[in-house]
């Protein structure tokens, strides 16, 4: 698939990156970095709250933190590419995954296919300290 195709098929999800990029020039920072725009700082903070450091949609990463986005950056640059192939179906497949783990007895978030494809335990705080992503907090 070429680059503009992929850009188009994940646009609608870029969109609400954008729509919440004012957030960010409150007080953080937005840059272009290898063909997405990383927003941190800011009202993200706020946004994000306990509940995570970084978030990506579409083409726009999102970040509490620049040290939060240095930290994940590799980890939501693969969701970059999980969007460029599931485009606005991304989303609903995320959410659905996230519903069979619950439906499954598992986490929804640290047991979703795509955060396991994403390589969530290798950049996790979870992670036990025989390497076990499991072993974490529960």
């Amino acid at each position: 698939m070429s680059k503009l195709l992929r850009y188009l098929w994940a646009a609608p999800n870029s969109l609400l990156g954008l729509l919440l990029m004012p957030l960010a020039l409150a007080g953080g920072q937005v840059r272009r970095c290898r063909g997405t725009l990383e927003a941190s700082g800011g009202g993200l903070k706020w946004l994000l709250g306990p509940y995570a450091e970084a978030v990506t949609l579409g083409h726009v990463i999102l970040a509490k933190h620049p040290h939060s986005l240095n930290r994940w950056r590799a980890h939501e640059r693969r969701h970059v590419r999980q969007y460029e192939i599931w485009g606005p179906l991304f989303i609903p497949a995320y959410l659905l995954s996230s519903a069979w783990c619950l439906l499954c007895g598992r986490r929804p978030y640290r047991d979703n296919a795509f955060e396991r494809q994403a390589g969530l335990a290798k950049y996790s705080r979870w992670q036990g300290a025989a390497g076990n992503p499991r072993s974490g907090l529960e």
